[in-house]
C-alpha cells in the first residue's frame, strides 16, 4: 500500500506564492510517478502537474510558467513538492497528491487533500 500526506496549503493573496509538500510512505518502491491534482467546488478533479521516475515533468496549460513540480526520492523517502507562484483566484481548490503504483487503482492513490485559497 501507498499512503500520502499533503501539507502547505493556506490562504494567500493573488500574486503570492505557496509551496505544497506530499510525503509518501508504505511501498514507495512501487511508485512510478507522482503528481498533483486539484478540485474546485462544482468542478471535476483535474491533473495539475506530474513527475515521473527519472524527472520528466508535465503541466496543465493553466499553470505552465507559474507552478513547478519537484521530487525528492531515495531508498527510504519519496516526497513531491509543488511550488506555486503568481497565484490567481482561479487556482483556488483542494489540492490532492497522487502516486501511480501497482498497489493503487487505475487512477492512482490520493492523499486527503489540502485547501489552497487565493483571494483577489
Amino acid at each position: 500500500q501507498v499512503q500520502l500526506v499533503e501539507s502547505g496549503g493556506g490562504l494567500v493573496q493573488a500574486g503570492g506564492s505557496l509551496r505544497l509538500s506530499c510525503a509518501a510512505s508504505g511501498s514507495i518502491f512501487s511508485i512510478n510517478a507522482m503528481g498533483w491534482y486539484r478540485q474546485a467546488p462544482g468542478n471535476q478533479r483535474e491533473l495539475v502537474a506530474r513527475i515521473r521516475n527519472g524527472g520528466v515533468t508535465s503541466y496543465d496549460d493553466s499553470v505552465k510558467g507559474r507552478f513547478t513540480i519537484s521530487r525528492d526520492k531515495n531508498k527510504n523517502t519519496d516526497t513531491v513538492y509543488l511550488q506555486m507562484n503568481s497565484l490567481k483566484p482561479e487556482d483556488t481548490a483542494v489540492y490532492y497528491c497522487n502516486a501511480e503504483s501497482y498497489y493503487c487503482s487505475d487512477y492512482g492513490c490520493f492523499g486527503r487533500g489540502t485547501q489552497v485559497t487565493v483571494s483577489s
